[in-house]
């Protein structure tokens, strides 16, 4: 039976549910990449929050940097779930026509963001 022409109680085969398996990992991945950015948001959130509570006790550049670690976490944390959905989406049709690679520009990128976060957040921590 064609697409689209369905009797009742008659299910047909999509082209995704060859791939289950492959989709169903494909999603985990994609909500693993955004509990990370959730936790890397987390982080600005804390720093900031702790940067409020100690004001008087930071000098000029933790001030700065404290600043810095708060939005950058944001704005890095934002990027990730932008990028995970992108690859999330063009994995979906790399799994159907039996062309996936692994995205290593992707992981390569958001692991030097996640460093640039923790070389911050580090630095802020010897200011204090």
């Amino acid at each position: 039976m064609s697409k689209g022409k369905e009797k009742a109680g008659e299910n047909i085969p999509t082209l995704d549910s060859k791939y289950i398996q492959q989709h169903l990992a494909n999603e985990r991945t994609f909500l693993a990449w955004i509990r990370t950015a959730i936790a890397i948001i987390g982080v600005g959130f804390l720093v900031t929050n702790l940067h409020i509570n100690m004001k008087e006790s930071l000098s000029p550049a933790g001030d700065i940097l404290a600043n810095m670690i708060g939005i950058a976490s944001v704005g890095i944390g934002i990027i990730t779930i932008i990028m995970a959905t992108i690859v999330y989406l063009i994995k979906i049709n790399t799994i159907n026509n039996q062309t996936y690679t692994a995205s290593r520009k992707y992981i390569i990128t958001l692991s030097i963001f996640i460093i640039v976060i923790a070389l911050l957040f580090g630095s802020y921590f010897l200011l204090l």
